[in-house]
């Protein structure tokens, strides 16, 4: 009887699932006959588009689990065709199961497919997973290589075509990591029809300024429900908008987001120098888990978090901090100096985290004080080098025409001013912000740095913490499925 039963699930096993109202054909096509072998029962549960199916009873004896998941659009799909089941490591139960649904879910409820194999039994995918990212910047490289090294067909999207071939050509980058060699499973192109219409997942590595004018131009090649990771940081200047309200205002509202922050120099990444660890934050916890699961690997730790304001006030407004730490060294001020600088900006990244509903914690953790710190001291900051310029005198005309590289903290701090002049209530916003507000002042042109940081020492006598459980929480982001479960019970 089993040895029957094996023979039958060993070719393609097709059934239908009759409902009230539908038959709707599930089709496996896989092989199972080789996983049998070594089961002792045998479990079959299947999710098709909400729609769940149960069968034998399964458990496959192993040592690793593997996790397959794949978003299935049913308006752009039918349920004849062939689903895109893809492969994920994942340090979790396994899982197969195509979705209707307008939001990332990894199940639905309990009705998923799941499989235990040993690594010697692992199911080649119908389709691999894709990864694509868009930008080819330092960080769009450091990312592109993570992934390539872990073999996930990788492709970087870059704005020039000569950029392309050199990458693919000779696994360098003709501007930007220097004396680095790419790994040869990335490779790069100036179309987006390339990449973007079968990627599994889109890594979004555009510097914040110029993102919305670049996902313009390729949003029709972007599927309706292809999760999107953000590693962008800052305030958009024209919209005051930080990354998420930029893309759901450009892609819709429904687009699958996550946010990665912490502190991460792409140059490092690259190398494969020391450890990473940085956080990736979702209002959809399932995606968030994936996403991490899927880019960590023993040189890159990922964390995860439901606080996506909080994840995405710490990556922009640490870079403006990084502004006038570099100041402080440029002016020769001392550790102490640029010590009680960074604390005391980190104490107003807090305040202003909270305003806006963000956790303390995460402000407190590697997007806001972890990423400071590195931000502020390490010697590869982009932002820190720009204020430590400016504090040896040069102009701001000067030091962007000597540099192709985009230090956001610039155009930062001064959307982050308006942000706070718009968003919170107060008199007297520049003593609550006195940081904050003194290096747009500076950037401005309004003072010198070294009558910016005087003036930060010149200020009325408070307490450390003068609002402590006083912050008026002016905006909230909306709570996420794990916020709304957690609540219910």
């Amino acid at each position: 009887m089993q040895k029957r039963m094996m023979r039958g699930l060993s070719k393609v096993v097709g059934c239908f699932l009759l409902t009230s109202s539908n038959i709707i054909p599930i089709l496996f096509l896989f092989s199972v006959r080789p996983i049998l072998q070594t089961t002792t029962r045998n479990t079959l549960i299947v999710t098709v588009s909400g729609f769940g199916v149960s069968g034998m009873n399964s458990k496959f004896s192993t040592r690793q689990q593997f996790y397959r998941s794949r978003h299935v659009d049913s308006s752009a799909r039918s349920f004849d065709s062939v689903h895109d089941f893809n492969a994920m490591k994942f340090s979790g139960s396994a899982v197969l199961t195509t979705r209707k649904t307008r939001s990332y879910r990894r199940t639905c409820g309990s009705r998923c497919l799941h499989m235990q194999a040993s690594s010697s039994s692992l199911l080649t995918p119908t389709y691999p997973i894709r990864i694509a990212v868009m930008g080819g910047g330092n960080f769009g490289l450091a990312m592109g290589t993570i992934c390539a090294r872990q073999d996930y067909p990788t492709t970087i999207l870059v704005r020039d075509e000569s950029i392309a071939d050199t990458i693919n050509r000779e696994h360098r980058h003709p501007r930007y990591m220097q004396g680095i060699e790419l790994p040869t499973r990335l490779r790069a192109t100036s179309d987006p029809n390339e990449c973007l219409p079968d990627a599994t997942y889109i890594i979004h590595a555009v510097p914040c300024q110029y993102s919305r004018g670049f996902l313009e131009s390729v949003k029709d090649f972007i599927p309706s429900q292809t999760p999107i990771l953000s590693v962008s940081k800052g305030i958009e200047t024209s919209s005051m908008g930080f990354m998420a309200d930029l893309i759901r205002d450009v892609l819709g509202e429904d687009r699958p987001l996550a946010f990665l922050s912490g502190p991460s120099f792409a140059r490092e990444i690259v190398e494969g120098l020391g450890a990473t660890a940085v956080v990736i934050a979702s209002e959809d916890l399932d995606l968030a888990r994936d996403l991490a699961a899927l880019i960590s690997d023993g040189r890159f730790k990922c964390f995860t978090s439901t606080d996506v304001i909080g994840v995405e006030i710490g990556g922009a407004v640490k870079n403006v901090i990084a502004l006038g730490a570099g100041m402080c060294e440029g002016l020769g001020l001392g550790t102490n100096a640029m010590s009680g600088l960074v604390t005391r900006g980190c104490n107003e990244m807090r305040r202003l985290g909270l305003t806006f509903g963000a956790r303390s914690s995460t402000i407190a953790g590697l997007s806001g004080v972890g990423d400071t710190f590195g931000t502020c001291f390490g010697p590869l900051s982009r932002n820190r080098q720009f204020g430590y310029r400016l504090g040896k005198g040069e102009t701001m005309e000067e030091i962007l025409a000597s540099t192709s590289e985009v230090a956001e903290g610039v155009d930062t701090a001064l959307a982050v001013v308006r942000l706070i002049e718009t968003e919170c209530r107060g008199y007297r916003l520049d003593l609550k912000y006195p940081i904050l507000f003194g290096i747009a002042r500076i950037l401005e042109g309004k003072s010198t740095p070294l009558e910016g940081l005087e003036g930060l020492m010149n200020m009325p006598m408070q307490m450390e913490n003068f609002d402590e459980g006083r912050i008026k929480v002016r905006r909230k982001e909306h709570k996420s499925d794990f916020e709304e479960k957690s609540d219910d019970r």
